[in-house]
């Protein structure tokens, strides 16, 4: 596909564009997350669990600090969007190079930041023990030199998202996901030290980076000629990027700080013997956001000029999260002891089980919330989840500082369950404020969380594996017949619907 045939205006929302970059997400998604089934327990077993629980705490703070993007890539998205849809692709170059720009620059600040709090971290925060206090800075100074190349990454990621290039931006991303879990263990052939182990990191991260890089320069006509960031799109990408930016700061807050505090005030193995279910379910949870990811420029695209089909796009998307993530939340709530028997070994299996059980329901709900944070964003109020989450932030801060105290790792995931529970509904509420009267979606995703989440609460509840079991099939199967009436038949007609207008004209 030619540069100028994946920006052309109508297919941005085409049914072939949208389900062929579903399908791409889908693989992007799939395959990293097998990688990390297939390494993990290698990782578990060479470094051991406190030094393995310093690497995945260590991953979680760069990860965080992607925030000093300042919420351009998802703005960057958008706007670009915006644009090749209203036929301004001369603009997209100069967009590109002052965003990249200014996401290069703030990585670097995020940098001295992670770089100069280090030793506090590590020496009075956490509990890390005092041989590997030293492994530890090594590892988290060495990923901090990398965060410019990952937020500049982000942004050039932004534009591919725009243009609807998902194989382009898969070619790249299964290769760095898998080796975000290879590259540590070929380093631990170096010795079990974590200083090898972050230089293989950094090394994956500048790899994706010359990738993206490359693959907008081909992607973006003009995009290879000088063009010098322009201070007048400064306040375009910053007005819209500051809510996003609150966004990126406060909810992976919420999402990490149940691991700073199980960190400070349990141990370094029962952040391990956290972290590992919540990676797990996280990890399945992100069947959802090849739907996501497709659906903010397409949202952005048509939101403006065609309401009602937004709408109708949004109400599909629900559906088609609550399809991908349905089964996995069934085997993960339950089956949680036998999977993680199978995978990390049944004593790992007896502290993680029953945290799987709660992060998994919550996993479930907050996939299909990302659907509507997703419109709200696209739609052009990102602030509204922004002034969600600093609502939710100084309550969920108190709820999971007293639930660790009271039940220890297991109430920090009841925390969090309860947290995604109560965003959800409010982010589907001003979503349905948004779309009235074009779309049902919120109501749609009502029924499917609620109902959805007492009846695999009430089948974890069954004793022994054989009632358990019987349980999941019984749901399976009336889970099929739903899927084709509620998802499959309306979906044809929502994302053919363009089509057939077309055919008719």
């Amino acid at each position: 596909m030619s540069p100028q045939e994946s920006i052309s205006p109508p297919r941005l929302t085409s049914a072939r564009t949208l389900l062929r970059g579903t399908g791409w997400n889908q693989i992007g998604q799939v395959l990293p997350v097998l990688a990390a089934l297939v390494l993990v327990p290698s990782l578990v077993r060479t470094l051991g669990v406190d030094r393995f629980g310093i690497l995945s705490l260590a991953w979680m703070l760069i990860g965080y600090f992607t925030l000093f993007d300042l919420g351009v890539s998802g703005a960057l998205t958008r706007l670009v969007s915006e644009r090749l849809a209203a036929r301004r692709e001369a603009d997209v170059p100069a967009l590109v190079w002052t965003a990249l720009a200014l996401t290069t620059l703030m990585g670097i600040v995020g940098a001295v930041l992670i770089a100069t709090a280090a030793p506090w971290l590590v020496g009075t925060v956490l509990h890390v023990p005092g041989a590997l206090q030293h492994e530890a800075l090594q590892l988290t100074w060495v990923l901090a030199c990398s965060l410019p190349v990952v937020t500049g990454t982000a942004a050039l990621a932004g534009v591919l998202a725009a243009q609807q290039r998902f194989g382009v931006l898969n070619v790249i991303r299964v290769p760095m996901g898998i080796l975000t879990y290879l590259a540590p263990l070929l380093a631990l052939h170096f010795g079990t030290s974590l200083l090898p182990v972050g230089l293989a990191l950094a090394f994956v991260r500048i790899l994706g980076g010359l990738g993206h890089l490359a693959a907008c320069l081909v992607s973006t006509p003009g995009l290879a000629a000088r063009n010098a960031p322009r201070r007048a799109l400064l306040g375009p990408i910053l007005s819209f990027g500051g809510w996003m930016t609150v966004t990126a700061v406060v909810s992976p807050l919420m999402v990490y700080l149940d691991r700073f505090l199980i960190g400070g005030m349990l141990s370094m193995a029962m952040v391990a013997y956290y972290t590992t279910p919540y990676d797990l379910a996280q990890r399945f949870g992100v069947l959802s956001m090849p739907v996501v990811s497709v659906m903010f420029p397409a949202f952005a695209a048509c939101y403006d000029t065609d309401r009602e089909r937004a709408g109708r796009l949004f109400e599909w998307s629900v559906r088609a999260v609550a399809t991908l993530l349905f089964p996995v939340v069934v085997a993960c709530v339950l089956f949680p002891g036998e999977l993680l028997t199978l995978w990390l070994g049944a004593d790992f299996a007896v502290h993680s089980a029953p945290v799987l059980r709660f992060l998994a329901l919550g996993m479930f709900l907050n996939g299909m919330a990302q659907v509507a944070l997703a419109f709200l964003q696209s739609s052009g109020r990102p602030d509204l989840g922004a002034r969600l989450h600093l609502l939710e932030l100084p309550v969920y801060l108190l709820t999971v500082w007293w639930l660790i105290g009271r039940f220890g790792i297991e109430g920090a995931a009841i925390a969090w369950l309860a947290r995604v529970a109560v965003d959800a509904a409010a982010l589907f509420w001003m979503a349905h404020r948004r779309l009235t009267p074009h779309g049902t979606g919120s109501k749609t995703a009502l029924r499917i969380g609620v109902g959805s989440a007492l009846l695999i609460a009430a089948g974890s509840t069954l004793p022994g594996l054989v009632p358990r079991a019987i349980c999941a099939a019984c749901l399976l199967g009336g889970f099929t017949v739903l899927v084709w009436r509620y998802v499959v038949l309306p979906g044809k007609r929502v994302l053919f619907e363009a089509r057939e207008r077309r055919a008719a004209g």
